[in-house]
């Protein structure tokens, strides 16, 4: 089970993330867990006019910022990594046609290197290749365990996706 993507046509940012769990749809809003920071960053970092609340995020397309995820296929065996549908994955990117992807932590965007054969990052920002010729960059990850790290570092990462948007 998962959330509906979120993507319409004319985005300027596919943001990327990966299902850590099979229940996440209970959910029913991507990024609403508690003390998830997900729309702080996407307000602060210039990607929205004004801070949303999850359950507008169906609001996401009309700011040029769509949401998916990494679907995983089926449970992995213990110790195994978790298998995606990189082919379907790459079918929804090419038929969103965005001007980039943004995974939205380093774990997102490992686990679709390792499906699809891609080196995994060392870092955020941009990476050396692309999705399905869309140019791929690294964020950090919004979630509570990510805590660790400062949020005015992970906003400025956060704004650093915007710069890299301004670029393309």
């Amino acid at each position: 089970m998962s959330l509906p993507d979120i993507l319409g046509p004319g985005l300027r940012v596919v943001i990327a993330g990966t299902i850590a769990a099979w229940d996440r749809d209970a959910l029913e809003h991507y990024y609403a867990g508690a003390g998830n920071s997900f729309w702080l960053l996407l307000h602060e970092s210039g990607l929205t006019s004004r801070l949303l609340a999850p359950d507008e995020d169906q609001l996401l397309p009309s700011y040029r910022v769509g949401l998916t995820d990494l679907i995983r296929t089926e449970p992995s065996p213990r110790g195994e990594p978790p298998r995606f549908d990189v082919a379907g994955f790459h079918a929804k990117i090419a038929a969103a046609a965005p001007e980039a992807l943004a995974f939205v932590s380093k774990t997102a965007a490992s686990s679709y290197a390792r499906a699809a054969g891609e080196r995994a990052p060392r870092g955020y920002g941009e990476l050396s290749w692309s999705v399905v010729d869309c140019p791929a960059f690294v964020l950090p990850g919004p979630s509570g365990a990510n805590n660790g790290m400062p949020l005015p570092l992970r906003i400025a990462l956060w704004r650093d996706l915007v710069d890299f948007l301004d670029s393309l």
